[in-house]
């Protein structure tokens, strides 16, 4: 018999069951921290779960879970104080869902490559929200850039000038 038949799989797994393998949530196996910047978010505070990708992949494309979805709540971190989970919170509100900083990646056919990339993302991400906005310096026009703006406005008013009819005086 030249066909094999493949194990019969979950796809849809829920946040509560930890063993599913297909799309379920895997909180075993996961390498290491996430480091943003100088914060180290700890692996136990992420939540992966793994689906089928589209896009490359060959014959794997529709068997293999490559999509990784990590998850990551900052209201509930232990990795930030007070002053960072306000920031953070502030910063990537539009980001959050159901409280939870969500980051997918399926750029990679591998899971791994993925999950690698979902974490450096993560990082990213909190590290820019950690940053402290510059504040901006008021500066003044240049009395060149003065000059040049009126001398251009002077022109505009004379060329709509001549546009107009002549006067019947």
């Amino acid at each position: 018999d030249s066909q094999r038949r493949l194990p019969a799989r979950a796809t849809n797994g829920s946040a509560g069951d930890l063993s599913r393998q297909g799309g379920g949530w895997d909180h075993v196996g996961v390498e290491g921290d996430v480091r943003a910047g100088r914060l180290v978010i700890p692996a136990r505070e992420l939540g992966w779960r793994f689906s089928r990708a589209s896009g490359p992949g060959g014959q794997g494309v529709n068997t293999t879970d490559s999509r990784v979805e990590l998850r990551w709540n900052p209201a509930t971190s232990t990795a930030l104080t007070a002053d960072q989970r306000a920031r953070v919170l502030d910063r990537l509100a539009h980001r959050l869902v159901d409280g939870e900083l969500v980051v997918v990646a399926s750029r990679h056919r591998a899971q791994l490559r993925n999950r690698a990339d979902a974490r450096v993302r993560l990082g990213q991400l909190v590290d820019q929200a950690l940053r402290p906005v510059p504040s901006r310096r008021p500066t003044r026009a240049t009395a060149g850039s003065q000059r040049r703006r009126l001398e251009a406005k002077a022109r505009r008013a004379q060329r709509k000038q001549l546009r107009r009819p002549p006067s019947p005086e």
